[in-house]
């Protein structure tokens, strides 16, 4: 009897539910669902209730609906009926473990059992929340998001390795990919577009390290750019009439800095009539034109075969009668096939690089175009840069996590060995306030750009005022 009675005194603070332990703070992966009083975008906020024993519940009753449910019978029934379905098995399944949880938390549960089954787990509260930008794990127990420019932990996490590197597996197996100790990284992406990358042992030393850049369902536009402080209407009327002129443009910029959102917004004003082939490591431009070919670099077999490099689809894209080529980050000896295409009747051509100034692009597209392997000499690597190139728009992400347009400069030709450059707008930083904001101003510098006469040519007309000094941007 006594025994019988010392059972029930261990068990009993199992079935209490979890709000009411305040001693112990449970760790949670999970996240509620949209607040129905929030008016703002759904903001993920991590879930209480998941103590370390539903956790465990819900890994082990995801693996017995896979091996009970028809997976692919299920996926083609309406959302309502799936969503009844499995609350029947876990309601069940509840009873049966003794949970002690109400309707909304038996709701939250079914929620978690369906992400684990169609979505991507933990993940997808994250996923679905509009203010994260980018979501970093490090590990099965650490996950940090992004809002703002500002980094946050959260406490999103997964039961154990195991579990993460299942999801990871389910990522990029969609997408043809693989990962694993002989191809321990790999870049991905998800359905909707978002950039992967992940990394596992043995390179990643204590657990899978991944991180996602989430795709914008909404892609910023050149007058939300503006509206958002990134630029001014002066500086976006001339980026657009360059490109509506075929100017060629190179977006330079760190990390994060925006380069692919800036390329997206300037490509709306590329003219519906133009042929447009995009290439990229992992496709996520947003181009907005109805003539569009989208290709994808492929990385090697098991056995080490078949890998498609950016050089090998520049080449392919010029046979395929493109009136612009857009390459999503030029890194490597594709740089020279792209400044070819640029000389030879391919204007107007776009492509993203990482530098920190208009000049070290210069310099970053020099030493791309040594790694093609070609003998060409500095002077003859510098000329078809000088001739290829017209403008260089130069991104920062600032240290209170804005965007800004840096700096538009204009490639004006050869001195000599020397590419000569000049500036037309640039952003003065002055300070930074208590609250850590950035504080600074745009500015011409007074020089108007020489492209100015194709402009007219193609009936713009830019106010002289927009290169003005004296006049406030």
């Amino acid at each position: 009897m006594a025994g019988r009675f010392s059972m029930r005194r261990v068990a009993a603070p199992e079935i209490v539910p979890a709000a009411e332990a305040k001693p112990l703070e449970p760790v949670a992966w999970t996240v509620l669902p949209d607040a129905a009083a929030e008016p703002a975008a759904p903001v993920a906020v991590v879930n209480p209730l998941l103590t370390e024993k539903l956790l465990d519940a819900k890994v082990r009753l995801h693996r017995r609906l896979i091996e009970e449910i028809n997976l692919a019978a299920l996926e083609k029934l309406p959302d309502e009926e799936i969503r009844s379905h499995v609350q029947q098995l876990v309601s069940q399944y509840v009873l049966t473990e003794r949970l002690a949880l109400n309707t909304q938390e038996l709701n939250d549960f079914v929620s978690e059992i369906l992400d684990e089954m169609t979505g991507l787990g933990p993940l997808e509260p994250l996923l679905k929340d509009e203010s994260v930008n980018d979501i970093l794990i490090n590990g099965y127990e650490c996950v940090y998001v992004e809002r703002k420019g500002v980094l946050e932990p959260t406490g999103v996490r997964f039961k154990d390795e195991a579990h993460l590197l299942r999801i990871i597996n389910k990522i990029v197996s969609a997408v043809g990919r693989r990962v694993d100790e002989s191809h321990p990284m790999c870049d991905a992406r998800l359905m909707d577009g978002s950039r992967v990358n992940v990394a596992v042992r043995p390179v990643a030393i204590d657990g899978p390290l991944m991180s996602i850049r989430k795709f914008s369902k909404k892609p910023f536009n050149l007058n939300k750019l503006v509206d958002v402080g990134a630029l001014r209407p002066q500086m976006a009327e001339l980026l657009a009439a360059a490109v509506k002129a075929r100017v060629t443009l190179i977006i330079s910029g760190g990390t994060g800095s925006g380069k692919t959102t800036m390329l997206n917004a300037l490509s709306a004003f590329i003219s519906e009539k133009e042929r447009l082939l995009t290439i990229e490591d992992a496709a996520e431009l947003q181009l907005q034109q109805p003539h569009v070919g989208r290709m994808e670099t492929r990385p090697p077999s098991i056995e080490g075969k078949g890998e498609i490099r950016q050089r090998d689809l520049v080449k392919n894209a010029l046979r395929m009668r493109p009136d612009r080529v857009i390459l999503g980050e030029c890194r490597g000896e594709e740089a020279f096939d792209m400044l070819q295409a640029m000389n030879t009747g391919h204007e107007g051509s776009m492509a993203t690089i990482h530098a920190n100034t208009p000049r070290d692009a210069i310099s970053r597209l020099e030493q791309m175009i040594g790694m093609a392997g070609l003998p060409m000499t500095v002077a003859s690597i510098r000329g078809q840069i000088a001739s290829a190139i017209r403008v260089i728009v130069q991104l920062s992400r600032l240290s209170d996590g804005k965007r800004r347009v840096m700096s538009v400069a204009e490639i004006t030709g050869l001195e000599g060995d020397i590419i000569q450059m000049q500036e037309i707008y640039k952003y003065v930083r002055t300070g930074t306030a208590l609250d850590g904001a950035v504080q600074g101003h745009f500015q011409a510098t007074g020089v108007r750009p020489r492209f100015l006469t194709d402009l007219v040519a193609m009936g713009i007309k830019i106010p002289g005022s927009h290169f003005d000094p004296s006049q406030p941007l």
